[in-house]
């Protein structure tokens, strides 16, 4: 493949380039091994691609159907109510009329993740808090202090994704409920779910019918990874009816196109060969992971998508391997130095049949380690030859940093990233909420907190996920100094007390020892009981019926715009 393929992903900013253009600029060659976009390899089948070879004619020269059809038999293969389901062309399409008609000022999102949670609401001016990843914790996220986070800086809207991109990280359902609950007070809490049907951690991992019951909850699926087709535009979110509503009042008729409707009706009768494609990425998952951990220095990090994190070896540069990767061995690797909270030193490598990993594997070998004088890893003795800068660094926190899937064997069974389980009707420790100050006006990539202190309670002490020392998220304090005594009518001089020796700053301000401001609401000690209303939520009888649907109109709309049109999709329903 001709070298100048590689100067493609110099011009594109904010990811890789697509498959198309690569393959036009590859000299007549054919496209080359794709372990960079996400997508299910198993679907679908080759008589799925044959039929529809067979009516292409028909699907390319028509008009599809209107949204709301297609809507209605996508929600009667999921079993879920169509008033609360809006279909986009695209999972992207849907996050930018999220950021557009739901997100007011700010938006929490932990980093690295999947760079439109980040990129769009800047680009609308809004206020994004970055909660960072630790890589010393396997990054996991530790919801507890995620939801400190939130509070500290008084941000509006959260999103988690789950399982995370690019990291795969994974959070168990009811923990995820619990956060929900306790985020009650926000405007808005979204779930991305984009890549949960690759995982294979809990039988039901799905939040959609907790959402539906929720106020403020949006959960977001993708339809093109999990069918693999990201050519067809196509994804769908979950949430109430009034938020679901907001969002299919803005979309196009036709935003969803004729390939997409025609995928979405051959699945009734493909059901199995779906579900065995799951089933087959789960197990390439787990042979994958395998053989690439035994590369030597290469961290893989334990993933419940249908990708692989890795953490390159000591001194080797990311878009070094990736240019090599694509034209010495015509295998495309997504490098991660262009996400936010991560860095060149990372891949994401996509979940692919054994025969590609195997020569995925053998052209990492000979990049990495094959020839002294042309492998990106240099011999201890020689230094670094590759360009970021960064091997002092590398080598420096080589020991300590990047637990992987190795340094896992020995740790106890129990889902990743989680704390310890609470005791039975504690529900999980979350802080409550407390007064906080103005958030700071500078919008960055790492936004600061406002300078004025905020009481707020110390976080709850959790137990690390993973080996190895876990960065604390702002320093214990040493001690506080006694409040200063009430002036006198004749003040006697004293002497200055020695000063005292504070804490380094942290991300964080120092906890006062004033006590937390009383919650304004009470977290529930678990997931909303089943036929019982979240807080300002419905009913499961109210989201499937329509009479609970004039009480929640969209805010700021009429009554008639917050809900679905009754001639439209509650009919075809």
């Amino acid at each position: 493949m001709s070298g100048n393929v590689t100067s493609l992903f110099r011009s594109t900013a904010a990811h890789s380039p697509s498959m198309s253009a690569l393959t036009r600029e590859s000299d007549g060659e054919a496209g080359p091994v794709d372990f960079c976009i996400p997508c299910n390899p198993y679907f679908p089948t080759p008589a799925m691609f044959d039929e529809m070879a067979g009516r292409l004619r028909d699907i390319i020269t028509y008009y599809p159907s209107g949204a709301d059809t297609i809507t209605a038999e996508l929600c009667g293969l999921l079993q879920l109510p169509p008033q609360c389901v809006a279909m986009g062309n695209g999972s992207t399409e849907l996050i930018t009329w999220i950021d557009h008609l739901l997100v007011r000022e700010s938006l929490a999102v932990p980093v690295p993740t999947f760079g439109r949670w980040t990129d769009q609401p800047m680009e609308t001016g809004k206020r994004v808090d970055m909660f960072p990843l630790q890589e010393s914790s396997g990054f996991a996220l530790d919801l507890a202090r995620y939801a400190e986070f939130v509070r500290a800086r008084g941000t509006r809207a959260v999103v988690i994704c789950n399982p995370n991109n690019p990291d795969g990280g994974y959070l168990h359902k009811q923990a995820l409920v619990q956060f929900m609950d306790a985020m009650a007070d926000r405007d808005l809490v979204v779930i991305d779910e984009s890549f949960l049907e690759f995982a294979d951690a809990e039988a039901e991992p799905s939040v959609v019918q907790e959402a539906m019951l929720r106020p403020n909850v949006v959960v977001l699926r993708s339809l093109g990874k999990n069918f693999g087709l990201h050519g067809i535009r196509f994804g769908y979110l979950v949430a109430n009816p009034a938020l679901a509503g907001r969002v299919r009042a803005m979309l196009p008729k036709w935003n969803l196109n004729s390939f997409a409707e025609h995928v979405v009706f051959m699945l009734r009768d493909h059901g199995p060969e779906y579900a065995q494609s799951l089933h087959q990425v789960r197990r390439d998952r787990l042979e994958m992971a395998s053989q690439l951990s035994a590369l030597p220095g290469l961290t893989v990090y334990p993933s419940q998508g249908n990708f692989l994190f890795v953490r390159l070896p000591v001194g080797a540069e990311g878009t070094v391997v990736r240019d090599r990767m694509l034209t010495e061995h015509r295998v495309l690797v997504r490098e991660c130095g262009n996400k936010i909270g991560s860095s060149s030193r990372f891949l994401r490598l996509v979940v692919r049949p054994q025969v590609d990993v195997r020569r995925l594997v053998s052209g990492l070998e000979q990049v990495l380690y094959g020839s002294r004088r042309g492998a990106a890893v240099p011999e201890p003795a020689t230094g670094t030859s590759y360009s970021s800068g960064t091997a002092a660094v590398d080598r420096l926190v080589s020991e300590t940093n990047g637990a992987g899937m190795r340094a896992l064997a020995a740790q106890p069974a129990g889902p990743p990233g989680l704390a310890a389980a609470p005791a039975a009707g504690t529900g999980m420790p979350l802080p409550a909420a407390v007064p906080v100050a103005p958030a700071a006006a500078t919008v960055g990539p790492m936004p600061v907190p406002a300078p004025q202190q905020v009481p707020r309670p110390a976080p709850v002490p959790q137990p690390a996920p993973y080996p190895g020392p876990v960065p604390a998220p702002h320093p214990a304090p040493v001690h506080q100094p006694a409040p200063a005594p009430q002036p006198a009518p004749a003040p006697v001089p004293q002497p200055a007390p020695p000063p005292v020796p504070q804490p380094a700053p942290g991300p964080y301000p120092a906890p006062a020892p004033a006590p937390a401001a009383p919650a304004p609401y009470s977290v529930p000690a678990g997931p909303t009981p089943p036929g019982v209303p979240a807080r300002g939520g419905l009913t499961a009888a109210q989201v499937r019926g329509t009479d609970g649907l004039e009480s929640v109109p969209a805010a700021g709309r009429p009554a008639s715009q917050g809900r679905p049109d009754p001639a439209g999709m509650g009919r075809t329903g």
